[in-house]
C-alpha cells in the first residue's frame, strides 16, 4: 500500500493571526524592557538628587539645590546655685536638671546662580522652669543676590550678619566648647531675636580679604520676652537701654584669611574644623547704635549715649598630620565695650533658678553672673583633637579649655570664668558628647555700693551635653 502523505493546509488568515500574536509578544517584551530601564534610570536619578543627605538638586550640574538640616543639643546638668537662689520661693542650694539648650531646623536653597534663600527655625534654653509648650520661632529668614562674583553680595531679612568679633555669629553645630562665647553676643534677646535683627547686609571675599557689613532695626526693649531693666527714678551714672524708639544699628566684621578660605555662605562661623582644614585668620569688627543707652547725670538729667563696640581676634585651626587628622584649635579676642557709664548685665544660660532671697549676692539666681558690661574683655579658648579613630569605631576625643577675663567699670574686681571640657566626637559634628565644668565668681555689694568678688564663694556647674545633627 502506498503511504499517504498528510498535507496540512494553512490558510492566509491563520498565518496573519500567528504573526499578530508574535508581534504582541515582542511589543510587550520591548515595553517591559523599556519600563525596567526607565525605572532604573529614574531610581539612579533620584539617588543622585539625594547624594548629600537631605539635599535635592535642581540642576544637572548640582549648582542649584534645596537642602534641609536639623540639630539638637540636650543638657544634663548639675549646678551649685548662687547664694540665696529659689524656685518659686523654695530655697534651692543646688539643681539637677535636663534641658534643651538648642533645637534648630534649617532650609536653604540656591535658587539660581545669583539668588540664595536661607531660613532657620528652632527653640532655645528650654528647661523645667520654662513656659510650657514653647513654640518654634524664626531665627533667620533671608534672601540675597550675588552682584559680582564672590566680591559683592547683598541681602535682607532677619539675619545674624553681626560685627564686633568672630563668634558674634557662631555656628552652633561646630563650637569648640560646650556652649557659645555668649560674651560676644552683647544684645542677645535685649534688642534682637537671639542675636538676629531685621535689616540689610553686604558681604564678600576679595582674595584673602573677607568682609561683612549690616544695617538693621533693633527690636524695642518693650517687646522683649524677659523684662529688660530700665532707667530708675533716682541714681546717677549707671546706664540702661533706652525706652525711646531705637535708631539704626550698624555692624561690621573684617578678616584676612592666610591659608584655607572659609565659606561665607551663611553668617555663622565655625568653631572647629576637626582636622579638615588649615585656617589662620586675623579679624576686627565693630557695632554702633546712636542713643541706644541712657543714664542720669549728677543733676539727675537724662542723658542719651551711644552703644559702641570694637573687637580684634585671631583664629587658628589646623591639622598637625593631614592623614591622622589630629589638630589644634585656638582662638583669642580682645573686646572693648561701651554701653555708657557702669552698665552691667547678669545672665545665666538656661537659668536653674528664678528667684533669690534678699541681697544674697549681686549675681542673682541660679547660675547667673556679670557677663556683659562697659569695659574690656579678654576671651580665649584652645583645644586639641586626637587622631581620627582614636577609639576605633567609637570616634575620637577633643579636650579643651576656655577662659573669660573681663574688667568692667561697675565692678571693683575682674570677672574670671573658665571652662574645662572634653568632646567625644563619634561622628564629626553629627554625634558628639561633651562634658564641661564651669567655674564662675560670686559678687556682693557693700553698704557703700561697691561691688566686689567674694573670693571664697565661687560656684560651679557640670554639664553633660549630647549633640545630634543631620
Amino acid at each position: 500500500m502506498e503511504k499517504q502523505q498528510l498535507v496540512t493546509v494553512v490558510s492566509p488568515n491563520a498565518l496573519n493571526l500567528k504573526g499578530m500574536k508574535a508581534s504582541i509578544k515582542l511589543t510587550t517584551l520591548a515595553l517591559l524592557l523599556l519600563n525596567t530601564f526607565t525605572f532604573k534610570s529614574n531610581a539612579q536619578q533620584q539617588d543622585k538628587k539625594f547624594k548629600d543627605g537631605l539635599k535635592i538638586y535642581l540642576s544637572e550640574d548640582s549648582s542649584k539645590y534645596i537642602k534641609a538640616t536639623g540639630l539638637a543639643q540636650i543638657w544634663i546638668r548639675y549646678n551649685d546655685n548662687n547664694p540665696g537662689s529659689t524656685i518659686y520661693g523654695t530655697p534651692k542650694k543646688e539643681t539637677f536638671d535636663v534641658g534643651l539648650r538648642r533645637v534648630r531646623y534649617q532650609i536653604f536653597s540656591q535658587v539660581s546662580t545669583n539668588v540664595f534663600f536661607y531660613s532657620q527655625i528652632g527653640i532655645n534654653s528650654v528647661n523645667s522652669l520654662s513656659a510650657r509648650k514653647t513654640g518654634l520661632f524664626f531665627h533667620d529668614v533671608t534672601g540675597e543676590y550675588l552682584v559680582y562674583k564672590n566680591y559683592f553680595t547683598i541681602g535682607a531679612g532677619l539675619s545674624g550678619w553681626n560685627g564686633t568679633a568672630r563668634f558674634s555669629s557662631s555656628g552652633v553645630a561646630t563650637i569648640l566648647g560646650m556652649d557659645l562665647p555668649v560674651v560676644q553676643e552683647t544684645t542677645n534677646d535685649v534688642t534682637d531675636q537671639f542675636v538676629r535683627k531685621l535689616g540689610i547686609y553686604a558681604k564678600g571675599k576679595i582674595t584673602g580679604f573677607d568682609y561683612r557689613f549690616s544695617v538693621s532695626n533693633p527690636f524695642p526693649i518693650q517687646n522683649a520676652i524677659a523684662a529688660v531693666a530700665t532707667l530708675p527714678a533716682t541714681g546717677k551714672n549707671v546706664a540702661y537701654f533706652s525706652t525711646n524708639a531705637p535708631k539704626l544699628h550698624y555692624q561690621g566684621y573684617f578678616m584676612w584669611q592666610f591659608f584655607d578660605k572659609e565659606s561665607n555662605q551663611l553668617p555663622y562661623m565655625t568653631g572647629s574644623y576637626l582636622g579638615k582644614k588649615k585656617v589662620l585668620n586675623i579679624g576686627a569688627g565693630f557695632a554702633f547704635e546712636k542713643d541706644a543707652m541712657c543714664y542720669r547725670n549728677a543733676n539727675q538729667d537724662t542723658v542719651l549715649t551711644p552703644l559702641k563696640q570694637f573687637g580684634i581676634d585671631v583664629f587658628y585651626d589646623s591639622y598637625l598630620d593631614k592623614t591622622k587628622q589630629n589638630a589644634i584649635t585656638a582662638y583669642v579676642s580682645f573686646l572693648n565695650y561701651d554701653f555708657g557709664p557702669n552698665y552691667i548685665r547678669n545672665t545665666g544660660a538656661m537659668n536653674t533658678a528664678n528667684g533669690v532671697n534678699g541681697n544674697a549676692s549681686f549675681n542673682g539666681p541660679g547660675n547667673a553672673f556679670p557677663l556683659i558690661g562697659t569695659g574690656q574683655v579678654l576671651f580665649g579658648q584652645i583645644g586639641y583633637l586626637f587622631r581620627k579613630d582614636l577609639l576605633k569605631s567609637y570616634g575620637t576625643l577633643q579636650p579643651y579649655f576656655s577662659g573669660l577675663f573681663a574688667n568692667y567699670e561697675k565692678l571693683k574686681d575682674p570677672v574670671l570664668v573658665y571652662d574645662l571640657g572634653l568632646n567625644w566626637i563619634m561622628g564629626a559634628s553629627n554625634s558628639k558628647i561633651s562634658l564641661d565644668y564651669q567655674s564662675r565668681p560670686i559678687f556682693n555689694s557693700d553698704i557703700n555700693g561697691n561691688i566686689s568678688e567674694s573670693r571664697s564663694a565661687r560656684r560651679g556647674q557640670l554639664v553633660l551635653q549630647y549633640q545630634l545633627a543631620f
